[in-house]
């Protein structure tokens, strides 16, 4: 799911990718907005606050939407930093790292007791820094295929193909065009059906609920490792 790149991806990989990781964002978004008040997947409406408070001389604000677009942008240029880094000697699990440190940065979130002056901004730019940190993340994995914590361009995109289908008539294009809407559909199920689980898990967890992701996230890790196991461990039999 991870650990396979370029050509060595298929649409399974992908679809597993896409239905894991976009819940763990649709969980992220909502923990975001009912702890904090923020919006923690992507930077888009934080650019418009930015805008409306240069309006309004809040520049305050404005410093802070700053912080909250850095964080993503931050998190991104660790994940890709990350891979690069660890790539150079095992590319197979470059991608360890910055999972891990998806994982350690939702951890801290949940389980912290801080609660002090401007913790609320903190933890905002720490799970933003996480959300930037996984969608460069699966970007890079998928080759752009996959991007997982926001949801603008995923339906343009499928409004895009669902008007093809009308008019593209060969099979190898329908084919492509099907595969691409059902996962581009896994990607906006998986968020949503994330953010209502999250809601709901909310209501008796409090930030506590961002373990649900962690716990994905550690399966989603050691699913690809138990995988490399057992392929090693059926080539050794078969070559005895």
């Amino acid at each position: 799911m991870f650990r396979h790149r370029n050509k060595g991806r298929t649409f399974q990989h992908n679809i597993k990718l896409a239905a894991l990781l976009s819940a763990v964002a649709g969980v992220v978004n909502i923990v975001g907005v009912l702890a904090f008040g923020t919006l923690t997947t992507n930077v888009t409406g934080h650019f418009a606050f930015l805008s409306e408070d240069l309006y309004l001389h809040s520049y305050r604000l404005v410093l802070l939407s700053m912080l909250y677009v850095s964080s993503f942008f931050l998190g991104a240029f660790l994940a890709n930093t990350s891979m690069e880094l660890t790539s150079k000697n095992t590319d197979h699990f470059s991608y360890v790292l910055p999972l891990s440190i998806e994982i350690l940065l939702l951890g801290a979130v949940a389980v912290s007791e801080f609660m002090g002056h401007g913790s609320s901004v903190l933890f905002s730019c720490i799970l933003l820094l996480a959300m930037g940190l996984q969608n460069a993340l699966v970007t890079k994995i998928s080759g752009s295929v996959v991007r997982t914590t926001h949801l603008t361009g995923l339906f343009t995109d499928l409004g895009i193909e669902l008007s093809q289908l009308i008019f593209y008539r060969g099979p190898n294009d329908r084919s492509r065009l099907r595969n691409s809407i059902m996962l581009r559909g896994i990607i906006v199920t998986g968020f949503f059906l994330g953010g209502i689980a999250g809601a709901f898990l909310f209501g008796w967890l409090g930030r506590k609920t961002l373990l649900l992701p962690v716990s994905i996230l550690f399966a989603a890790l050691y699913y690809d490792r138990l995988l490399i196991v057992y392929y090693r461990s059926v080539r050794k039999h078969r070559n005895r």
